[in-house]
């Protein structure tokens, strides 16, 4: 897939603020700090479009950008909610899960997860709890030139063995680093098959 534009459209503080029946929704979120707007900004090629900041949980709306006039790009509030007060992290909770549980619109989620580091329990009980609610997700590996080779392939392989504790079918999972571009064709392929078999 050729990103030929990439426009921001509005944000919304809700679920329900959000317009209904438009294109196709593609919902990216991760544990602040995991690089999402990194990702977002090396796979739509524009440098600009999600705000990247030094200081974690930045974002708190549900940020919509369309792409190729053809499918919403969800930036989400991440998860782990640095520095927020109990009332935020309620308000941020909520929208996150109305979201997932109302938007008719949503194709899929991409979960980003930090392979700089081992298993977390927040990622983990964040994609269970994804299940249960039986969304549509894959697995974002991110910062894949932050470890080694050998560091990289165990962070990876011990997540997915924590995950098929419980797991009968794992997900799939895309390797990536916004710093190299790694991964970037992967994902723009795997939305375009998805496009065409709606």
């Amino acid at each position: 897939m050729d990103i030929q534009s990439a426009v921001f459209v509005s944000s919304y503080p809700k679920e329900s603020a959000c317009p209904k029946g438009g294109p196709p929704e593609f919902a990216f979120i991760g544990r602040s700090n995991v690089g999402k707007s990194s990702l977002i900004n090396m796979l739509t090629a524009r440098k600009g479009l999600a705000k990247v900041s030094a200081t974690p949980g930045k974002t708190k709306l549900l940020n919509f950008f369309l792409i190729n006039q053809q499918w919403h790009l969800v930036d989400l509030p991440g998860y782990g909610y640095a520095r927020v007060s109990k009332s935020e992290r309620r308000t941020l909770e909520n929208m996150i899960t109305g979201y997932f549980q109302r938007r008719t619109e949503l194709f899929c989620a991409f979960v980003l997860i930090d392979s700089n580091i081992p298993p977390t329990s927040i990622d983990l009980e964040f994609v269970n709890q994804l299940g249960e609610m039986q969304v549509p997700f894959v697995l974002v590996f991110t910062k894949a030139d932050k470890p080694g080779a050998k560091q990289l392939e165990e962070n990876i392989a011990a997540f997915l063995r924590k995950l098929a504790e419980t797991w009968e079918t794992l997900p799939p999972h895309f390797v990536t680093s916004s710093e190299r571009r790694t991964g970037r064709d992967e994902l723009l392929q795997f939305i375009q098959k998805a496009l065409k078999s709606q």
